[in-house]
């Protein structure tokens, strides 16, 4: 398995009754989609890969432990990865699976 079973069920759990949502294998783990754009991604051992505003990295690069995500040697700015030791509660997962559904939504739909 590529990615952590028991955070992929925590954030389905977190996502609840969300509308438009798919899973798909992506980036090494399982990415959880709204209206076919990416909102995050479950990685084994790595936490999270999450989609935030390009606008929000860098406050959120500055206020909390994420750091920018970096795919095949470049960097991606709007996507940030959560160690999976900051994401042991929901309470510390559940507003990365909040910002990555807004920011999903706020995309048109595929």
């Amino acid at each position: 398995m590529a990615y952590d079973v028991d955070l992929a069920d925590r954030i389905r759990e977190l996502m609840g009754e969300e509308t438009g949502v798919s899973e798909q294998p992506m980036f090494g783990g399982l990415a959880f989609l709204i209206h076919g754009n990416m909102a995050l991604a479950a990685n084994r051992g790595e936490g999270i890969l999450v989609r935030v505003g390009p606008a929000d990295a860098d406050k959120l690069l500055a206020s909390t432990k994420a750091h920018e995500a970096v795919m095949g040697g470049r960097t991606m700015r709007g996507w940030l990865r959560v160690a999976a030791e900051d994401l042991r509660t929901q309470r510390q997962l559940s507003p990365w699976v909040r910002r990555g559904v807004d920011y999903a939504r706020s995309l048109p739909a595929k």
